[in-house]
């Protein structure tokens, strides 16, 4: 694999001093900036603008034990539970028992929590042994929680955000990390100069054709601490949510169709009317997610059909409005009212439990260099994410990372960067990355074997071998190759992955998991 993506040199380009560079601004990106001491400067970078991530679009909730302490032993069970018992308990133990802070810290933030009666109101959703989901709009967590600290981190002195820079490469010397090269909005390369760097870009969404994620999830930070020589984990767990509209907006995104509606009572039905999930699992339509996504493939694949349904009829209208007024407004706009209609739903890429490998600080093998949110695997997930966890991690993490930081010295080291000449691409790019996601979506998804998952791997071989001496000028061409290399990492986890276990099910399921 190539040490960098970016050619030129350091020297003669546009520098930036800062202390700390924080790769994204959804929620991880954003609640780190905020949780480091005042003296510190920061510069948040993003991909798209401020108001495109994959926080934004997280709809059910955050799973957090609030009130009752006695829950908190049954949150961390349901999370190992979820996990098929890969998870790294120390860090769930970190997770549940550091959420009533982190909540105490949005709340401070004027996060909108909805109440009932002055009191938090709580649902459940899948995999959850009872209430513990806060939520806020009703059904729109994510876009209220990134709004306000957007807001928070924008009149903070010592927080700058900067619009359209893409990560190329993450700079590193003889004493850990030195920086970032971003390409700007017009293809011009910018060094920030820093002693720390935080990967909090998202997740690998867009390595699949049919994924919830905002179009900016092309793993491009996981790709690039990859490239500086970070340690990857847990490749091959990828998430697949079961509940997604049957068809794409106009930037490919499919829109969620939360588990929160299940947990208020929904029931998913084939086209005989028949509740499909009561006989496949205890928990029925709350069973873990990756059970009713291959439940939902299998009763597809039985009556040849293109989706299931999801029937939420059981509650009056005015319920429906006011608890998820997000989904009802969105459902109708496509002319599927949910009140008296079943929604057409089908699972597609949602989440990815992999990624950067972390400790319990947030912090790599590379001195400097830290990851949160979906770049991320602190372990806390597991093989399968137990529903409304990810926001949390977002935050325990997130906090954890910024206390670290607050400790440490500041002085970035001396960057070991040399400069290359490569001979221009000349590759169709976009025909190359709609090839890897189609490569991804047939021959890697939900269910899994051995025949398809070589075949893949030798086709996205052969594409990044085609780029490993070619030079890569611009954000496309970046993309493409960091959509390959990311493909390829969770293609060699899931061929050394033999047995099944949680989001990875293979039909030729053999020896060890």
């Amino acid at each position: 694999m190539r040490r960098s993506i970016y050619q030129g040199g350091l020297n003669g380009i546009d520098t930036v001093h800062t202390d700390v560079v924080i790769i994204g601004s959804g929620l991880a990106g954003l609640y780190t900036a905020l949780m480091l001491d005042p003296a510190i400067h920061c510069t948040v970078l993003n991909k798209l603008g401020a108001d495109v991530s994959n926080s934004m679009y997280a709809q059910g909730g955050i799973a957090a034990v609030v009130d009752d302490k006695a829950d908190l032993e049954a949150h961390v069970k349901d999370t190992l539970v979820a996990g098929a018992g890969h998870c790294d308990e120390q860090a769930v133990r970190v997770l549940v028992n550091e959420a009533q802070e982190n909540i105490e810290q949005l709340v401070k933030l004027g996060v909108p929590f909805d109440r009932t009666d002055g009191r938090f109101s709580l649902t459940r959703e899948g995999g959850h042994s009872k209430n513990r989901i806060l939520h806020c709009g009703g059904d729109a967590t994510g876009l209220h929680m990134t709004k306000k600290l957007y807001e928070a981190a924008s009149q903070r002195p010592n927080i700058t955000i900067a619009d359209i820079e893409f990560l190329a490469d993450i700079v590193t010397g003889e004493n850990g990390v030195c920086g970032a090269v971003v390409l700007k909005s017009n293809n011009r390369p910018c060094f920030y100069k820093a002693s720390k760097v935080v990967v909090a870009a998202g997740g690998i969404g867009r390595v699949y054709r049919n994924s919830t994620n905002a179009a900016c999830a092309t793993g491009d930070g996981i790709a690039a601490a990859m490239r500086a020589g970070a340690d990857l984990k847990d490749m091959e767990f990828v998430q697949f949510h079961p509940t997604a509209l049957v068809h794409p907006d106009a930037n490919g995104r499919f829109f969620l169709i939360s588990e929160a509606l299940r947990g208020e009572g929904a029931v998913l039905r084939n086209r005989q009317w028949e509740p499909f999930m009561q006989g496949v699992h205890p928990l029925a339509d709350l069973a873990p997610r990756d059970i009713v996504s291959r439940a939902i493939i299998l009763e597809m694949k039985k009556y040849d059909l293109p989706h299931v349904y999801l029937d939420i009829t059981s509650k009056p209208r005015e319920f429906l409005k006011k608890r998820f007024p997000t989904i009802y407004e969105e459902c109708m706009r496509r002319d599927i009212d949910i009140a008296i209609d079943w929604i057409p739903v089908m699972p597609v890429q949602h989440y990815f439990m992999g990624g950067i490998q972390v400790n319990i600080k947030g912090g790599t093998k590379i001195n400097g260099l830290y990851a949160c949110g979906e770049s991320s695997c602190t372990g806390v997930h597991g093989a399968n994410r137990l529903a409304s966890n990810s926001l949390l991690e977002c935050l325990v993490f997130g906090r954890r990372i910024a206390q670290d930081i607050s400790g440490l010295s500041l002085k970035p080291g001396l960057a070991d960067w040399h400069e290359t000449k490569l001979a221009d691409a000349g590759f169709d790019f976009d025909t190359m990355s709609t090839g890897i996601r189609e490569t991804m979506t047939k021959k890697c998804s939900i269910v899994r074997v051995e025949q398809g998952l070589s075949q893949a791997q030798d086709e996205i071989a052969q594409m990044l071998a085609g780029m490993e001496n070619a030079a890569l000028q611009t954000v496309k061409g970046m993309e493409t190759y960091n959509i390959a290399s990311v493909a390829l990492a969770v293609l060699d986890a899931a061929i050394k992955r033999k047995k099944s276990v949680g989001a990875h099910y293979r039909i030729d399921d053999e020896g060890e998991a």
